[in-house]
């Protein structure tokens, strides 16, 4: 399978107003660093939503890239080209070791299970102080681009354009693996396993390894966020953070790949202009927010979009 231009189109538009918005809001920049960390994951959720199942627990895959970032500089030096492939290797050999288990089941208990073995991540990073440091974490050194240190105020904006350059690719790579057989494979244990059992496909084997990948994906998301902040801390892996990246996939329509994208993006500017017009009732709102897009827009952000797009058309066709 080949991308045109034109598939490629939309992904490098929007990596182009990502790394132009810091420039014309340099507030911005924080901001969309972490959306774009958290785009990466919710990719990952996207890739287990097409085979209907949703994970509740990914957040220990995002907590065990940044960590990964925090020791692999400790252990391998701070440089970038070992530290990240680093990071993406442990979260997939842990996807890979949970995956052989939580494949197993389905629905909810796949959904709880994956909670579950997020809870006990979450535990031990916060009681084995002399390792992680507990509750304070751990600083993330700056880090070499291929052993070339960067000025301070370079390294920043650099990381970012990284971050940017990183999100493109993993939204092209998932896009190709939907449409793969792999993942066409996946819509069809969606809709019927046994009916893909059948054919001589193993509905286990598609599964797990859309969940090593999906783990990948949440461990490149981590590794980015311990970048961008500098600083690792087990929150990174409480479940509340897996139900944020839920939120992100749903809010931003779980139909295409650009959702994660929008999402993201959509939930961290909600999130500081709530927060900042109402400190103590900025989780009143969000969860508003949720109530509104399930009700009212269950294709989320990218089907707003689209439908408009199609309503658009409608009309200049009749005209």
């Amino acid at each position: 399978m080949q991308f045109s231009l034109r598939d490629k189109a939309p992904v490098l538009l929007a990596a182009a107003i990502l790394l132009a918005a810091p420039a014309m809001a340099p507030g911005l920049r924080a901001i969309l660093f972490m959306a774009v960390a958290e785009a990466v994951v919710a990719l990952g959720i996207l890739v287990l939503l097409r085979a209907g199942q949703i994970s509740y627990g990914h957040a220990l895959y995002f907590a065990a890239g940044a960590y990964a970032v925090a020791f692999g500089s400790r252990w391998l030096g701070p440089e970038l080209l070992l530290t990240l492939p680093f990071a993406v290797a442990c979260s997939a050999l842990l996807g890979a070791a949970l995956g052989a288990i939580l494949v197993r089941y389905r629905d909810i208990f796949f959904a709880m299970l994956n909670l579950a073995f997020s809870m006990v991540g979450f535990t031990l990073l916060l009681k084995l102080y002399d390792l992680t440091g507990g509750s304070d974490g751990l600083t993330v050194a700056q880090h070499r681009y291929a052993g070339l240190a960067l000025p301070a105020d370079d390294y920043g904006p650099a990381t970012y354009a990284l971050a940017v350059a990183l999100l493109a690719l993993a939204l092209l790579a998932t896009s190709r693996y939907l449409a793969s057989p792999q993942g066409q494979a996946l819509s069809a244990l969606k809709t019927n396993e046994t009916r893909l059992e059948y054919l001589g496909v193993s509905g286990r084997a598609v599964l797990y390894r859309a969940y090593v990948a999906s783990a990948a994906l949440a461990g490149l998301g981590g590794a980015l966020a311990a970048l961008g902040t500098g600083h690792v801390t087990p929150e990174l892996g409480y479940w509340t953070k897996s139900a944020e990246f839920v939120f992100i996939a749903v809010l931003g329509g779980v139909g295409h790949v650009a959702g994660a994208l929008a999402g993201a993006v959509g939930f961290e500017l909600l999130r500081s202009y709530a927060s900042a017009a109402a400190a103590n009732a900025w989780q009143l709102i969000m969860g508003a927010v949720l109530i509104l897009i399930v009700l009212f827009a269950p294709q989320g952000l990218c089907g707003l979009v689209r439908k408009a797009g199609a309503a658009r058309a409608a009309k200049e066709a009749s005209a």
